[in-house]
């Protein structure tokens, strides 16, 4: 298609017309305002460095890596520590006793002692203890290494699931997955450096703050993608066009905000959207198959668990977060809808109900990338904002009788990791005998942001961004450290 002139003799008018009137004029969605052309792919297909720098293009890490991806599973809520990952048997024989002096403190809202209704079993050669209602992650015990010793600052979801995502009780700061698109851009051009896949019925607690960029450009920010539907929205135009009409009005449209950039220099708001203009083009091509889980075999359908009612949701999630990975994309999240583990009552049936709808298809995942050969590159990692209280928690007042409640609990909580250079068979650190505070190995949040980015080849001190006249990282002021103890 020849170069549109834009003066009086073009088309569009008898006047001058502006990039505003050609976007009026050219729109049809993400597809009729994406700069970028059509061709090409996979993981090799490079977009153009923004001007200022700012681009998703591969960045060397600072060392070498032993993952190239992360999928975080994130349990919003607080999942029981002790009803899962940290059997507690002291805590079991003084069931609905008063507890003692260093519990009762700080729990204004709890009562006696509420020991686990679950039980606890020993699997594979390194005889790792899981709750009996985890049967299917408990199958992968030798690749999972459990952390019993973290804690946090606040008690609060909010603050809670900031620091956990950004690495302090404060909103507005970027998520780990923005940091990991900043330090190593993206492995595949014609799909997102970060993605997140929250439940299509409703968003997790905290919204899209839980995949912000923050004051990061947001060019990193997380891109959501739905399991139900249309995956991205507004990607391909209502009406379809031929290539050839497509491709004209995405030369036409690169020319007008080369332009534009030229006389903008510096806009990191600008760069952001013209870059995600050009992903949304180069999405055409690859997103739909990237995301199309049809094309999976039954057998690995079943895997998942999307022959259930009661996984298919989770698993389907699961098995894109696979898809996606294996193109090239560097960092995943899956969500689940408002915080299901926030059991302050039925403790009992509110856990057993999340595990549920997660184990089975968490357990797929473990097996489909161990069978791929993409677990040793892929870290795994599962946990929430903070666990629950070793006591009951009655909002009545009255003794429930099995419908006990636990109360958010940051003192000492579980988180596992599988995969990715993590050393699998393991218990890392130790709450006390009630699974009240973390006692051995203290692990917080800095610690493992760190380990997290030191598995991909990024160093948590080096990675750093100039905003509002400091060098800010992920670790902030925290003296973090790499649990080596961790690593294979």
């Amino acid at each position: 298609m020849r170069e549109i002139e834009m003066n009086e003799q073009s088309e569009f008018g008898s006047r001058r017309f502006s990039r505003r009137d050609a976007f009026a004029r050219l729109g049809g969605g993400l597809g009729g305002v994406a700069l970028a052309l059509l061709g090409g792919g996979g993981r090799s297909a490079r977009a153009a460095p923004v001007a200022t720098g700012h681009s998703l293009l591969p960045k060397v890490p600072h060392h070498g890596p032993r993952a190239r991806a992360v999928i975080q599973l994130f349990m919003h809520g607080g999942p029981s520590h002790m009803d899962l990952l940290d059997p507690k048997p002291e805590l079991s024989r003084c069931s609905g006793q008063p507890p003692p002096r260093e519990v009762a403190d700080d729990e204004n809202l709890t009562t006696y002692l509420l020991g686990s209704p679950f039980k606890f079993s020993r699997h594979g050669q390194s005889g790792l203890e899981f709750s009996e209602i985890l049967p299917g992650i408990a199958q992968h015990a030798d690749d999972i290494a459990v952390i019993r010793s973290m804690f946090t600052e606040h008690r609060n979801h909010e603050q809670a699931i900031w620091m956990a995502n950004t690495g302090l009780t404060v909103s507005g700061r970027p998520n780990i997955g923005s940091w990991v698109a900043f330090g190593l851009g993206a492995e595949n051009q014609n799909l997102p450096a970060y993605v997140a896949l929250p439940e299509p019925s409703r968003l997790p607690v905290d919204g899209a703050r839980n995949w912000s960029s923050g004051w990061l450009p947001p060019l990193y920010q997380g891109t959501p993608i739905r399991s139900e539907g249309m995956p991205v929205l507004h990607l391909q135009p209502k009406t379809p066009r031929p290539s050839e009409i497509d491709q004209g009005r995405l030369d036409i449209l690169r020319q007008l905000n080369r332009q534009h950039r030229q006389t903008h220099p510096g806009e990191l708001e600008l760069d952001a959207r013209i870059a995600s203009f050009e992903l949304a083009a180069r999405m055409q091509l690859s997103a739909t198959d990237a995301l199309d889980i049809t094309q999976e075999n039954e057998a690995t359908q079943r895997l998942y668990g999307l022959d259930r009612d009661t996984t298919r949701a989770y698993g389907k999630r699961c098995l894109m977060a696979r898809r996606l990975v294996e193109r090239g994309v560097r960092f995943v999240q899956i969500f689940m809808a408002g915080q299901p583990w926030d059991t302050h009552s039925k403790n009992t049936s509110g856990v057993r109900s999340c595990c549920e709808q997660t184990d089975f298809p968490v357990a797929g995942l473990l097996a489909d990338l161990k069978q791929r050969g993409m677990l040793d590159s892929t870290l795994i990692q599962w946990g929430g904002e903070f666990g629950r209280t070793p006591t009951a928690q009655l909002l009545d007042g009255k003794k429930a009788d099995g419908n006990e409640g636990r109360d958010h609990h940051p003192y000492g909580f579980s988180i596992w990791l599988a995969g990715g250079g993590v050393r699998g068979g393991q218990v890392y650190g130790a709450t006390d005998d009630f699974g009240y505070r973390a006692i051995t190995n203290r692990t917080q949040t800095a610690d493992l942001h760190a380990t997290i980015l030191h598995l991909l080849g990024l160093d948590h001190e080096s990675l750093t961004f100039a905003h509002n006249s400091r060098d800010e990282r992920l670790t902030d002021v925290y003296k973090a450290r790499v649990i080596r103890d961790l690593l294979s």
